[in-house]
């Protein structure tokens, strides 16, 4: 998986993929709004909150009810779903 990362800004392409499962979220995200889809069509809206350390903090959640959550720093983004999965990405 790619480490990639652009200070300042939550803007750009999101792609995550599940490590237990290989499955793949990815979509867009403009300002602190971030829409993801999953390779079943489900839609995930989300936000992403930058923290004072420099850090980002997003969250997602599905039609269903579904989460997913996590954080960003220097080596990429690790989310964390409802069972305890465990999803790496980035942002480009």
């Amino acid at each position: 998986m790619r480490k990639r990362r652009r200070l300042g800004s939550t803007d750009g392409f999101y792609r995550f993929e599940s490590l237990k499962s290989r499955n793949v979220v990815y979509g867009s995200g403009y300002g602190d709004f971030i829409r993801l889809r999953d390779e079943f069509g489900n839609i995930w809206r989300g936000s992403a909150e930058r923290q004072a350390d420099d850090t980002v903090t997003y969250r997602f959640r599905d039609s269903n009810g579904k989460t997913i959550s996590g954080m960003s720093d220097s080596w990429g983004v690790i989310l964390r779903d409802e069972k305890g999965n465990v999803w790496r990405g980035f942002v480009d």
